[in-house]
């Protein structure tokens, strides 16, 4: 299994708390995996990808499924987010690393962009999917971040929600079309601004938070933004 590198040539696996979604506020231990197959234009983890910037030599390391569930344990911490990068591309080292997670009493949860199914094997084992997929915003050509088996996948399943990243009000409508599209319910779907500074946030925040409570969606922020700033792996 590939997990993205720190500064220091460690393995990306560190105790926080959930910074946004539907978990947000929880002690969590992250579990950051390279490789993305999209190339959104405001990523702030373009080390797990973009190797055009980075070397994915000093960025990317295997490691053992075993070693990491031996570090997440070390660590304490109930609940796993396992991030990237695009975590479900790499499904099959994925199936072994949460079930043994799962067997030790660990909580865990997967942050995709919503672009491939889950494994049957893998299913079994998620409490929690937070899907984010990707607007016209990202840069992104629609037929790359838009996939309709993915998505009609997570929009039928009771523990997925939905994330939008919103840069600007007019996001909105292209938002409410493919949630029409998907039948996703309005209870499961997450508004959370762009920005990855305090200022950024809370610019696009004092707009967003009333469109959301007009339209019944939730609210995030980025509360790992707010407390630390656009840190790496702290």
């Amino acid at each position: 299994m590939k997990l993205a590198r720190l500064s220091t040539g460690e393995p990306e696996i560190f105790t926080s708390i959930q910074g946004e979604g539907a978990s947000a506020g929880r002690p969590s231990t992250f579990v950051r995996l390279s490789l993305c197959n999209l190339a959104c234009s405001w990523c702030d983890t373009r080390y797990t990808w973009d190797w055009e910037h980075y070397d994915p030599k000093v960025e990317v390391t295997a490691v053992d499924c075993a070693a990491v569930v031996a570090r997440v344990s070390e660590l304490g911490v109930e609940n796993v987010v396992v991030t990237g990068g695009e975590p479900l591309m790499q499904q099959a080292s994925l199936v072994e690393l949460v079930g043994d997670l799962v067997q030790l009493g660990h909580r865990i949860e997967v942050e995709t962009n919503g672009t491939f199914a889950p494994q049957s094997l893998l299913q079994t084992h998620i409490s929690q999917w937070n899907v984010s997929p990707k607007l016209a915003n990202s840069g992104n050509p629609v037929e790359r971040r838009q996939l309709d088996q993915p998505l009609e996948w997570f929009a039928a399943s009771d523990n997925a929600w939905f994330k939008f990243v919103v840069d600007t009000p007019t996001d909105l409508d292209e938002i409410q079309c493919l949630l029409a599209r998907f039948k996703v319910p309005d209870e499961r779907v997450i508004l959370m601004p762009q920005g990855a500074s305090p200022e950024a946030l809370k610019e696009r925040s004092t707009w967003l938070a009333p469109l959301c409570s007009d339209r019944g969606y939730r609210f995030s922020t980025r509360l790992h933004i707010l407390i630390w700033g656009d840190e790496r792996g702290f």
